[in-house]
């Protein structure tokens, strides 16, 4: 895999624009498969790494319709559905390293999927059995945050330190358009600005922050922001994995070698809910959601395979059987997770031991006794 971006050696630009006004957007494949080239961008894979994308958005497609699924059934609290945001996942996951730390929101399933985190681990805070279900140290992928924004910032001071320690390795913090009006993402700009940290703020832009829509949460395209921090920002095509990889390893590259930070608008849409609480046809149309599923990401990469000879029925069906193999195991897997033990919740509150704590521990544990006694 090669990748070749003259953006490091470019001043932040901001707010470039297409001709006619539009907001300029990089792009490398078209919804129809065609391979087109761009100015600054441009990334050569052989048939094998393009086979390889083509796999992990099939299987984080289905990994995420069975969790989907699952919360139906009533066997998870709540899902995030990725669906519709494949390539931006893939396309920026395969761009890091290994020795690259990432910051996740609650939604970068795929994102996991590239940094070697097994579905299943994903699914125990969703179930209510553990607080995260992975080591991030492990693969360095942070766990999830729920708290809308937060993660920008846990970035930012990781980025921080790493460079003070002298690492030539980079950090990538995720977020959503949402998640962009929130007061910590401009004071996480603000500190990576100032500080040149190598971190990387990676926007999906999904178009709908629950039920609010990006036109009414900024004047502005949101990669043009970076301009008034004083670092680089792109928008790029999200449903198009190869570009999203050339302009994530680009800007990740740009990290590490000291040019500070960049801001990677991911232009995608959300196919489905917000979660499996939210209802979409009461705050947007059908005929939007056709529009887009007409650019939908694997099938964009598929019409490239087929177009470029690059992949058979054959391929396509061991594809198919590996995606039913993994399904089975997430069904299987969720359902005879282990309930953790009723005392636990008073564990790791604290370092150390707490008078508080072991107040509320016996007063709890007397109380389910009670209802030992009178049975």
């Amino acid at each position: 895999m090669s990748v070749k971006s003259t953006t490091a050696r470019k001043t932040p630009r901001g707010g470039a624009k297409r001709r006619g006004g539009e907001p300029e957007l990089v792009q490398l494949l078209t919804p129809e498969g065609e391979r087109v080239q761009h100015s600054e961008y441009s990334i050569d894979l052989t048939p094998e790494e393009l086979r390889g994308l083509y796999r992990d958005m099939v299987l984080t497609r289905r990994f995420d319709a069975e969790a989907t699924s699952l919360q139906r059934q009533g066997e998870l609290g709540l899902w995030a559905s990725l669906l519709g945001q494949e390539a931006a996942q893939i396309g920026s996951g395969r761009a890091t390293r290994p020795d690259d730390y990432v910051f996740p929101t609650y939604r970068e399933h795929g994102v996991a999927w590239c940094r070697g985190v097994d579905p299943l681990n994903l699914l125990g805070m969703f179930r209510g059995v553990n607080h995260g279900g992975w080591d991030p140290n492990e693969n360095n992928f942070h766990l999830y945050t729920i708290v809308i924004g937060s993660q920008t910032l846990h970035a930012t001071g990781y980025a921080m330190g790493i460079a003070k320690d002298g690492a030539d390795s980079a950090v990538i913090a995720y977020f959503g358009d949402g998640a962009s009006s929130q007061g910590d993402v401009a004071e996480a700009f603000t500190f990576a600005a100032v500080y040149n940290a190598p971190v990387v703020f990676f926007c999906q832009n999904n178009q709908w922050a629950i039920s609010e829509p990006t036109e009414r949460q900024t004047r502005v395209p949101l990669y043009q922001r970076a301009a008034g921090y004083g670092f680089p920002g792109v928008r790029v095509d999200g449903n198009d994995v190869l570009a999203v990889l050339a302009v994530t390893k680009a800007a990740l590259e740009r990290a590490r070698t000291g040019q500070g930070p960049t801001l990677v608008e991911a232009f995608t849409y959300r196919m489905g809910a917000h979660t499996t609480s939210d209802d979409p046809t009461r705050y947007r149309l059908d005929a939007e959601r056709e529009q887009w599923a007409k650019k939908d990401p694997i099938l964009r990469l598929k019409a490239h395979l087929d177009r470029e000879e690059i992949a058979d029925e054959a391929y396509y069906a061991a594809i198919e059987t590996e995606s039913d193999v993994l399904g089975k195991r997430v069904r299987e897997g969720v359902r005879t997770m282990p309930d953790p033990p009723t005392m636990a919740i008073f564990e790791h509150v604290y370092a150390d031991g707490h008078s508080l704590v072991d107040e509320e521990r016996a007063q709890f544990a007397e109380y389910l006794a009670s209802f030992e006694e009178g049975h």
